[in-house]
């Protein structure tokens, strides 16, 4: 690290202070028209990095395939043509895969299992870079409680443990153990900080996080990152309470470099800093780059803003040329970490697609969460006689949901071309979806039971893509009493991105999966776990609530002063006096075929004084589980704290661990986890880490509703 220091010293003194600031630019990729223009600007070292994509919300809107010969040839001029031949660094929106693409990340995230995550990211990190992509925009890390807003899709729930837990797994795997090894790539940990909860779930909009709720549950992840080693962050668009975080020297330089030690670079959202005009805080765009310098945005991304009018900020001494120096440090610390003066171009590279493959339906296989299963009708015998109805029955598209810019649908199967291969018995089939008669509920009758494909469209989740009504379409409720009418087993398969309301679907079925938009092999996993191949493991990242009306409902929610703490069943028909607000299934559910017992919860030490957990001391917390069921299978272990007095006001229940085992029927095991400081302990308005003296309550179970409490003293 000393080398690459005095590298960069050594090529700053050698810049203008034009070539400086055009390594904070970030221009996206040139059209046919403008190409010459941009071929201008990199032989002037005018460029410091590419977006290799057109529109602000590319997740939703076709884009170009990568071209290695025309990256390489604006890669050679950067380096054989420009003042100091300073490579450009490539960045794609490489979110949950390339060409292989894996289950969106809050599906991922319903696996609980971070070596695989870690592992696909590997996966997705290899088949990515050797199509010219360095870098990457993700991890999201954006807590999310309100399942309207369209990009809960692109992040891990409702949990800042969890979000920490995939932080980690996710840089790590994209990174590698040494970043310029070929097939690694940089990792962006975004959207720095708040954007998930935008107000109503509208994209774009507001927020209000006070710095207790800021500190405790929307920073874990991005700490978590931090830690893992995580080259680059993004800002976010959004303000908190009226402060715009592309202008705030408070979020970017002192919480997140100086609280959280990050030491990389800052990378602004598509035309965050020009829209500091529209939201009200600077006057022209010279206004909008000399705050957002200022507050220690480092690389604008697309507006040009930087590249237009700092060297006349700079000239005036609005900016200091030492403020640009560092962010033009930080970009160059970066890119030599990298590799990319050593090895600039892109020659293709070697990866094992079919691995890949079998990766993604692994994972997409352990993100499925089975939500219920009544008198076991689940698994179907491959014998059976089934009739597959619904409108994603035969959808590919949605299966890869939103935000997989090069993944294609060609060659890959349906779930009713997976059917076909694995049903013995007779496969009738009709979408059932639509005006007028159809051969549904005569198929219904013709077999032993329904399986019913439903969800929602890939188009509508993602960036700008909010709705107002979490439900299934009426379509698809309407087709459900159609099918229920016949009086046949329905087992219902909901492909969706988010949280839907389940309160008008979960009484008309009698078993429900719960497959997310899974992925190039998600109907091949669907099939692994319809059919028993393999038990379902996945558990539930995020609440899901009986009406949409109920929204934001989630867990991890502080007790209300009154008896009507309703997510935990007290007295909730004092919430709302037309309905009633428990979860449908709540955080971290999930149902196997097998059945697990679980022991009682054992503590080495129910006492110990504060001076021993500052110190390093942790108490020793376990629990036998035994699969005492039918099936070898995965259970997913949740320990979760409660701290009943404190200074402020802590949730009801925080999870603090989980851990996925394998265990075959008949097979027993001891889980243990370990509970000090980090896990005792909160953050104060400060942003200073407490542990205080006083009774902890402690559950170890299956999901975040268990009452199996032990209690510890701090004393």
């Amino acid at each position: 690290m000393e080398n690459i220091a005095l590298r960069v010293e050594e090529l700053l003194s050698k810049m203008t202070v034009r070539e400086k600031i055009g390594q904070l630019n970030q221009p996206e990729t040139p059209t046919e028209k403008t190409i010459e223009e941009f071929k201008a600007l990199v032989r002037k070292g005018e460029v410091g990095s590419i977006l290799m994509s057109v529109g602000a919300t590319a997740g939703n809107d076709a884009q170009g395939a990568i071209s290695n010969e025309f990256y390489n040839e604006i890669q050679r001029i950067a380096v054989e043509e420009s003042p100091n031949g300073i490579p450009i660094l490539f960045g794609r929106d490489v979110i949950h895969g390339h060409h292989t693409v894996f289950p969106i990340p809050l599906g991922m995230a319903a696996s609980f299992n971070d070596e695989l995550v870690k592992k696909s990211y590997s996966d997705i990190a290899s088949e990515a870079s050797a199509e010219s992509v360095h870098w990457t925009f993700t991890p999201m890390l954006d807590l999310a409680r309100d399942p309207r807003w369209g990009r809960i899709i692109e992040g891990t729930g409702e949990d800042p443990y969890v979000g920490a837990r995939v932080a980690e797994s996710v840089v790590k795997g994209l990174q590698g153990e040494n970043l310029s090894d070929k097939g690694n790539m940089i990792a962006c940990a975004k959207h720095y900080i708040g954007y998930g909860a935008s107000e109503g779930g509208r994209d774009y909009h507001r927020t209000e996080i006070t710095d207790y709720s800021l500190f405790n549950y929307y920073l874990p992840a991005f700490r978590s990152a931090v830690k893992a080693g995580v080259k680059t962050v993004m800002s976010s668009f959004n303000d908190i309470s009226g402060q715009p975080i592309t202008s705030s020297s408070y979020y970017l330089t002192d919480i997140l470099r100086g609280k959280l030690g990050f030491d990389g670079f800052v990378v602004s959202d598509y035309d965050a800093v020009i829209q500091l005009k529209k939201q009200g805080v600077a006057r022209d765009n010279a206004d909008c780059a000399k705050m957002a310098l200022n507050a220690g945005l480092d690389m604008d991304m697309h507006d040009f803003c930087y590249l237009d009018n700092l060297e006349k900020l700079i000239e005036s001494g609005e900016v200091s040329e030492e403020t640009l120096n560092e962010s033009v440090r930080r970009i160059l610390t970066v890119k030599m970490e990298k590799g990319l003066f050593e090895n600039p171009y892109c020659y293709g590279g070697e990866y094992d697609k079919i691995v890949h493959l079998k990766d993604a339906e692994d994972l997409a296989t352990e993100s499925i969460v089975l939500l219920k299963n009544e008198n076991n009708l689940l698994p179907l015998s491959k014998s059976a006689n089934i009739s597959l109805v619904g409108p994603y029955a035969t959808e590919k598209r949605s299966l890869l949901g939103s935000w997989c810019i090069d993944g294609k649908t060609d060659g890959m199967d349906n779930l009713l071309d997976i059917m076909r291969k694995t049903c013995e018995g007779k496969l009738y089939y009709s979408c059932g979806y639509g005006l007028g008669w159809d051969s549904s509920a005569k198929n219904s009758y013709l077999s032993d039971v329904v399986v019913m494909a439903l969800g929602e469209s890939w188009s509508c989740t993602g960036e700008a893509r909010a709705v107002s009504d979490i439900s299934l379409p009426p379509e698809q409720i309407a087709l459900i009493k159609k099918i229920k009418s016949t009086g046949k087993k329905i087992v219902g398969i909901l492909f969706c991105g988010r949280p839907i309301a389940m309160q008008e679907i979960s009484d008309d079925l009698d078993a429900i999966i719960y497959a997310w938009h899974p992925g190039s092999c998600g109907a091949q996993a669907v099939c692994n776990v319809l059919f028993g191949d393999v038990s379902p493991s996945g558990k539930l990242p995020v609440t899901l609530p009986k009406l949409a009306t109920h929204i934001p409902l989630y867990y991890n929610v502080t007790s209300s002063g009154r008896p009507v703490n309703c997510y935990y069943n007290e007295n909730p028909a004092n919430c709302y006096v037309d309905s009633v607000p428990t979860p449908c299934y709540p955080f971290g559910f999930g149902l196997s075929y097998t059945e697990f017992k679980y022991g009682e919860t054992k503590i080495d030490n129910d006492k110990i004084s504060l001076d021993e957990v500052l110190n390093g001391k942790k108490i020793k917390v376990s629990v036998s589980l035994e699969n005492i069921g039918d099936f070898d299978a995965k259970e997913t272990v949740q320990i979760y704290l409660r701290t009943p007095v404190a200074k402020w006001m802590r949730p009801l229940r925080e999870l603090k661990g989980y851990q996925k085992v394998s265990l075959n029927k008949g097979e027993k095991t001891e889980i243990i986890f370990e509970i000090g400081a980090e896990e005792l302990g909160y953050y104060s308005p400060q942003g200073e880490f407490i542990v205080e003296k006083g009774i902890r309550e402690i559950y170890v179970g299956e999901n975040c509703l268990i009452e199996n409490k032990k209690e510890i003293t701090i004393c």
